[in-house]
């Protein structure tokens, strides 16, 4: 389905510059306007100065971990469908990231197409809409 993510800003932060380049593409090419990340202080200045539609956030990050900005965001009243991925299979982390916020949680190594489907499903969900950019 080309151009699924069409007018849409799509968030990505992950400090692997592999895994962060191919997300990004694999978002570009469906239509995204994509902004991405490295650290989790840039995922905050993101989410709290663009309002992306949907944010991709790895859990292991430098400067302020994925669970710690959810818990930011959750304080800030910052409401978007997030999707954490992260190669951490702990069942505590994964229940930790659902209850601060995370409407998804991947495992990595990560499948694109499971990715963009999760991100799809998100941004078709009640709200999901609520979040595209004017």
């Amino acid at each position: 389905m080309p151009n699924r993510f069409s007018n849409r800003t799509i968030a990505i932060v992950d400090d692997d510059p592999d895994i962060l380049q191919s997300m990004e593409l694999a978002f570009r090419h469906e239509g995204a306007h994509v902004l991405t990340a490295t650290d989790g202080l840039g995922a905050l200045h993101i989410v709290r100065e663009s309002r992306p539609a949907l944010l991709v956030l790895d859990m292991m990050l430098p400067r302020s971990s994925g669970l710690l900005v959810l818990e930011k965001m959750q304080e800030e009243g910052i409401v978007l469908p997030v999707v954490m991925v992260t190669a951490n299979q702990g069942r505590r982390h994964r229940e930790f990231a659902l209850g601060v916020g995370a409407k998804r949680y991947l495992f990595k190594p990560v499948s694109l197409v499971r990715l963009l489907e999760a991100a799809e499903e998100l941004l078709r969900e009640p709200g999901g809409q609520a979040a595209t950019p004017a």
